[in-house]
């Protein structure tokens, strides 16, 4: 396994995305927990939750507390990092609540559930529109402050609320969570900052697009698909296209550590995998020409 830097620390260059083994459509317990074990084994040192990873209506917290289970006698050798300000109601919907008060209650559940005495790295999941931004990232300074978590981060932000978390919490701000896959690459100019500010830049989804045909161009020949070079590629190499789509992920920016979900431990060890495989220049040159939307 080869290692990338999170604030202070090193974490394995490929982590988990646990919400698969909580939200609708979730593996029974067993499989789930084999999971997360599977990734443990497999070097993954960056585990990523949230306390609305559950299903619909349900009590908040499902998927911290699978974590916690699993991982339970290994933390010291991992990074957990949970989310809060989002909620799932029955209706399925993603809500967002960034009230300060709400962010404070929510990491003192996280807290409880993950079994801790602070938080590795509590991230802001999304920013409210009916919340002043600097309130809600005020609150994680408190949460700094007050020892309950070590580090923080934000999700789903732009380039210019990146700059206003910086400078409300500096150096304890480690880490961006956006979206980027091969579909949808419409976070470029926030993965550049993330470089520049030497920030983690965390993509969720990060396999976006590349699980279709490659066969699903108009001409309906191989390679002339959105995402054809991604499974030629995994095919010359031997490796699997999600192999191929983390590595060529990782090569976009040092400080990028994607967190691809996996509900089956055959899957987390398949994408464990791609953080030794280094991808050439004409291959990257390859991939990069495979735009899908959401650019």
């Amino acid at each position: 396994m080869r290692y990338r830097t999170l604030g202070d620390l090193k974490v394995s260059a490929v982590g988990l995305g646990a919400m698969p083994l909580s939200i609708e459509g979730r593996p029974d317990e067993e499989r789930a927990l084999a999971t997360v074990r599977a990734a443990l084994d497999a070097g993954v040192t960056l585990f990523d939750t949230a306390d609305s990873y559950h299903l619909p209506g349900a009590e908040p917290g499902h998927n911290e507390r699978l974590v916690a289970r699993a991982l339970a006698g290994a933390r010291s050798e991992v990074l957990v990092a949970t989310k809060g300000g989002r909620g799932r109601p029955a209706d399925g919907s993603w809500t967002v609540n960034g009230d300060p008060r709400h962010l404070k209650r929510a990491a003192e559940g996280s807290l409880k559930r993950l079994g801790v005495e602070a938080i590795g790295l509590y991230q802001l999941h999304k920013p409210d529109p009916a919340v002043p931004f600097e309130d809600s990232v005020g609150a994680l300074r408190e949460l700094l402050d007050e020892g309950k978590i070590r580090l923080a981060g934000v999700s789903n932000a732009d380039a210019e609320q990146i700059r206003t978390a910086r400078a409300i919490l500096g150096d304890r701000l480690v880490s961006v969570q956006n979206e980027y896959s091969p579909a949808v690459r419409s976070a470029e100019a926030e993965l550049r900052l993330c470089a520049e500010l030497g920030l983690a830049f965390l993509p969720w989804s990060p396999l976006g697009g590349i699980s279709r045909s490659s066969l699903d161009g108009p001409s309906g020949l191989p390679g002339r698909g959105r995402y054809g070079a991604f499974h030629e590629v995994a095919a010359e190499r031997g490796v699997s296209p999600q192999q191929i789509c983390l590595a060529w992920l990782s090569a976009k920016s040092p400080t990028l550590i994607p967190i691809p979900g996996a509900s089956r431990p055959e899957t987390i060890r398949d994408s464990a995998g791609a953080a030794e495989l280094v991808l050439s220049a004409q291959e990257l040159a390859r991939l990069d020409g495979q735009r899908g939307g959401g650019v």
